[in-house]
Formats: C-alpha cells, sequence, structure tokens
C-alpha cells in the first residue's frame, strides 16, 4: 500500500480538473468534516484544518507507547486494558474461519449493520442486533504480541475519536484493499477523504509496529553481544 496516497492524490487532481467547470459551484459550497477535523473544498482552495487530528495522533502514540513499556507488550495485559475500557472481547474457537465469510480478520472488529452485525451477534452469543459496537474477537490460545500490538494501535486511535473508523469509512476501506481503482472511480469526494483517514490510521499502527519490532530486535541484539562477547559497541 506505499503508493495508495499518491494514487488518491492524483485521483482526486484528475477528477477536479475534468468536472471543473461543471462542479464549480458545488465546489464553492462543500465542506467535509469528521470528527477531529474540517476540509473546505472551493474553487480557488482547498484547505484542510486538521490541527486536532495531528494532535490526537501525537497523542495516541505517545499513550501507546507508556502502555506498552509497562505491559511489556503482554498481549493478555494488552486486552484486560481494552476490557477495562468496556470493549467487549470475545474468544472463539475457529474464529478465523468465522470472520473469514463477512471478510475479515481476528482482532479489532470496528462497529457493523445490516447482516454481518446480526452475524457477530450470533457467533459472540449477543442479543441479536442490526448494530454491533467495536469489539475483539480473537480464537482461543496464544496471541502473537506484533499482532496484537497492531490491533491494539488501532483500537485506541478509534476510542481517542481518530476519524477513520466509522461505519461507512472503514466498509469502503474494505473495498478498496481488495479493488482499488474500481471502488476510487465510484467514490464522491467526501468517501475518498474518508477512506483516506482510514488509510492513514492502518498506517500509523504499522508504522508503530515496525518501529517496536525494531527497537526490540536492535535490543535483543546487544543483549546477546553483552552475553556472548562480555560487551557492546552501540
Amino acid at each position: 500500500m506505499s503508493n495508495i496516497f499518491e494514487t488518491i492524490k492524483y485521483y482526486i487532481l484528475s477528477q477536479k480538473e475534468k468536472q471543473r467547470k461543471k462542479r464549480l459551484e458545488k465546489y464553492s459550497k462543500t465542506s467535509y468534516t469528521n470528527k477531529t477535523s474540517k476540509r473546505i473544498i472551493g474553487s480557488a482552495a482547498d484547505v484542510t484544518l486538521s490541527a486536532q487530528t495531528n494532535n490526537i495522533i501525537d497523542d495516541v502514540k505517545n499513550n501507546v507507547v507508556a502502555i506498552v513499556k509497562k505491559t511489556n507488550c503482554n498481549p493478555d495485559e494488552l486486552l484486560d486494558y481494552i476490557k477495562a475500557a468496556n470493549t467487549p472481547v470475545y474468544k472463539i474457537d475457529n474464529a478465523d474461519k468465522l470472520l473469514a465469510s463477512i471478510g475479515e480478520e481476528e482482532g479489532l472488529i470496528c462497529e457493523k449493520e445490516g447482516l454481518q452485525a446480526v452475524y457477530l451477534s450470533f457467533i459472540t452469543g449477543r442479543n441479536l442486533s442490526l448494530k454491533t459496537p467495536a469489539m475483539f474477537i480473537l480464537r482461543n490460545g496464544e496471541i502473537d504480541k506484533y499482532y496484537m500490538l497492531h490491533n491494539f494501535y488501532r483500537w485506541y486511535s478509534l476510542k481517542s475519536n481518530l476519524p477513520g473508523f466509522e461505519y461507512r469509512a472503514q466498509k469502503l476501506f474494505k473495498k478498496y484493499l481488495s479493488n482499488p481503482d474500481v471502488v476510487l472511480k465510484r467514490l464522491s469526494m467526501t468517501d475518498i477523504l474518508s477512506v483516506k483517514e482510514a488509510i492513514a490510521r492502518d498506517q500509523e499502527a504499522s508504522t508503530f509496529v515496525i518501529a517496536y519490532t525494531n527497537e526490540q530486535e536492535g535490543s535483543k541484539k546487544v543483549i546477546d553481544k553483552i552475553k556472548n562477547d562480555g560487551g557492546a559497541n552501540v
């Protein structure tokens, strides 16, 4: 997904150029607002006011760093933290296969509506509902800590009210991952921007996990060198 942002950027620019005259009046009256930022789209300006979003992103990173240090990235302790924040956590046999049938993977499941919500209600033993809240669903057994950390980071971003986790944004994000070119051609400007937020949240989590992994591997090499050589040049 390294070229996702460039793909979206050039798609937006090409669409605006092709339909500039046709949409001039409409764009001058259009704005896109999410939980923490407002994007004003007009004929003479395209401005994003997102200082609050950026501040929250920084807070999320700093807070997750603190939690990871406190828990030593232990998956069970991270799950305890999630439960304490009133997010449902379910351990289900064959969870991976059950979730695959609705295009989901183990870990954080964002809010669902319609038949998917009914299905999740059924497999988790919740009261049947056409809308379910964000939850964690995992198989019984050992959890890979890096996989858990990625999901925990996304969950913390969600709980911090960062945009990109809304039902429609996540639904379009899933579709985008499977067929980006086709999906982009069918989306409105507002939907494209909401998908961009969903992509950003996923990449922030991935970047954090990669940095943490590199740090741990680096620390491990230093410790191994100390054990083997009695010292290390850092």
